[in-house]
């Protein structure tokens, strides 16, 4: 187990790109690559909430994704139905909460069907709460709590507009990883991250191993987070 330090933090969230490419360096297709990554994601996880984090947001399947040709949303749908159907005990046991944020109607209905059982399951785990975000886009999130905004007939301060994100009874992610060389958040729970910090791996997602991860923990405990003061 991973030494739990004063400077660890609450939330991390995890863009797993990389996938694809890393099946392609290897002659494979893609198919095998969005498999290798949902596999390091399941290990993945188990180490995170042994370092202490408390939250963990992984991002799985953007709305942008959905424009991916059929064949590989198939795939990826695929692997999505065999992971709710045989791990919500498992995180059960380990006292790990499944929550997915995303609008679930862009997404098959039996897969909703086989979230919102996970979801029932694994309810209340008190070792953490790991967050899949599927079929998630920061500026849908952001539009949809300001249309509910306006529903209510109010103004908003921060504090409730942030209540009305799909994440509205998490606290903000503190610490934000990339794998796959890119520099970008990618619609990537846009307001949530206004004060994360930001950490960048060369490593495609497959290859990003729980040591990677204690690097971008030793990364982010060696800032100086001043939220704009001195």
């Amino acid at each position: 187990m991973a030494e739990v330090g004063a400077n660890t933090p609450r939330h991390v969230a995890i863009i797993m790109d990389g996938n694809g490419r890393w099946a392609k360096k290897r002659l494979l297709p893609r198919s095998a690559g969005h498999r290798a990554g949902v596999k390091r994601m399941i290990a993945l996880t188990e180490h995170v909430f042994d370092t202490g984090v408390r939250y963990c947001t992984l991002f799985a399947l953007s709305t942008e994704n959905l424009n991916r040709p059929e064949e590989e949303l198939k795939g990826l749908f695929g692997l999505f139905r065999e992971f709710f159907a045989s791990n919500a005990e498992t995180l059960r046991k380990k006292g790990i909460s499944l929550r997915v944020i995303g609008d679930l109607s862009l997404l098959p209905a039996d897969i909703g069907t086989l979230i919102r059982a996970g979801e029932e399951r694994t309810a209340g785990g008190e070792r953490g709460t790991l967050v899949l975000a599927i079929g998630y886009g920061g500026r849908q999130d952001i539009l949809a709590a300001a249309n509910e905004a306006v529903r209510r007939g109010k103004e908003v301060d921060e504090e409730t507009f942030s209540s009305l994100l799909r994440t509205g009874d998490m606290p903000a992610p503190d610490l934000l990883i990339r794998t796959g060389k890119e520099l970008r958040i990618s619609n990537f729970l846009l307001w949530q991250c206004a004060y994360s910090e930001f950490y960048f791996s060369e490593k495609m997602f497959p290859e990003f191993t729980d040591e990677d991860f204690d690097e971008a923990l030793k990364a982010y405990a060696a800032r100086d987070r001043r939220f704009g003061k001195l």
